[in-house]
């Protein structure tokens, strides 16, 4: 599970226009569509493709619980790809991405400073460039722990540091213990 990865996913998400399809055999003829064919679908689902034909049908209403997952997770993923390439484009050159978290946050610093990791509840409106950073190393496949590095030093910059008007010998962020972690666009 991808804490950065699926925070990013699910503010795009909110960007989208229309709801995705809720009902299997929905989603599963919207799969179709997409792939153009039951074969492929059943490829990618890892069932058989007379099984994604008789959900096309609607002879089958209800997957079991892990197709049921695996089936939302595609229409997802391929859900309104020009909104959510639109909405990725808006963070990343004009309006930034906010993160809102609560986890264990310190710092490196200069002796006599108090450096201590302490539970912290931020929210913090990220400039455009870090938005830009985070998606384009989420579309290159960068993993969990890639993602949080770039988040903290956007939050050393931006909270710790106020853009360069404070705490100029700070080093480095330390972002662990996440026990909330929310993304908006």
């Amino acid at each position: 599970m991808s804490v950065f990865g699926d925070g990013l996913d699910a503010a795009v998400q909110k960007a989208f226009t229309r709801p995705a399809p809720k009902s299997a055999p929905a989603q599963m003829r919207y799969l179709v569509r997409q792939l153009k064919s039951t074969r492929a679908v059943a490829q990618m689902l890892r069932i058989s493709q007379r099984t994604v034909e008789r959900y096309v049908k609607a002879q089958i209403k209800k997957p079991r619980p892990d197709l049921a997952a695996r089936l939302e997770a595609e229409v997802n993923k391929r859900w309104q790809p020009q909104i959510r390439a639109k909405a990725r484009q808006k963070a990343a050159t004009t309006d930034g991405i906010v993160i809102d978290t609560r986890a264990r946050i310190g710092y490196t610093a200069p002796i006599g400073t108090t450096d201590e990791d302490r539970l912290r509840h931020l929210t913090v409106a990220l400039p455009p460039r870090y938005a830009a950073r985070l998606f384009n190393a989420q579309e290159q496949g960068a993993s969990d722990q890639q993602l949080q590095q770039i988040a903290a030093e956007a939050l050393k910059e931006v909270y710790f540091q106020d853009n360069g008007r404070r705490a100029g010998q700070l080093e480095e962020v330390r972002f662990t213990d996440i026990e909330h972690l929310e993304f908006d666009l």
